[in-house]
């Protein structure tokens, strides 16, 4: 019966997650480092890159690792590392991960101003290899229930101001580039410089 409420109310976790899953580019045995609220993505983040790879996901609150966990717990994620840590700060070595995902949620919206989110980006920037990528994630995926989602406050605002384009190119990303715009969510991709 729950199977049917997901597909009926949620189209399914997979489903409802493929075109972020698609545009991410995530592979089996990669590092991946994921910061921001939507547990369910990272879950599924986390089971692309398998048990060859790493999946760190960094938090804002226990709440949000507890909900990170469950929804981890929930997909048969095993080897997932929730950390909490305090905002723009990422307590990663330089280097350390293949590529990483900014979810442009309620934590990085409504905690972050414009200073602190590219602060996050140049950490994030960090924290990759060389030629390393990062993907932003605005928004949510649709549901049934979409009408009745408020958006996360803020959202207008960044987009306004640049949006991911422009934050990632003053991280220093080169070349930045709009992945996709559609189904209620925004993909933008930035590119470390080698």
């Amino acid at each position: 019966m729950s199977n049917f409420r997901d597909f009926l109310f949620d189209r399914g976790r997979s489903r409802r997650y493929a075109l972020a899953l698609a545009m991410t580019g995530v592979r089996m045995g990669e590092r991946l480092l994921m910061v921001g609220d939507d547990a369910p993505l990272a879950a599924q983040l986390a089971a692309k890159v398998g048990l060859t790879g790493r999946s760190v996901v960094a938090v804002g609150s226990e709440a949000a690792a507890a909900r990170v966990t469950a929804a981890a717990a929930e997909a048969g994620v095993l080897l997932e590392d929730v950390r909490v840590v305090a905002l723009p700060a990422l307590p990663v070595d330089e280097g350390a991960f293949d590529a990483a995902v900014m979810d442009i949620g309620p934590t990085v919206l409504t905690t972050l101003d414009g200073p602190g989110r590219l602060a996050l980006a140049r950490s994030l920037a960090s924290s990759l290899r060389p030629a390393g990528r990062l993907i932003v994630v605005e928004g949510q995926p649709r549901s049934a229930f979409r009408p009745f989602q408020a958006k996360p406050a803020g959202l207008d605002a960044f987009r306004a101001a640049g949006g991911a384009t422009a934050l990632l190119a003053a991280a220093g990303f080169h070349p930045v580039r709009l992945l996709a715009d559609r189904d209620g969510q925004r993909f933008t991709e930035g590119l470390k410089r080698a």
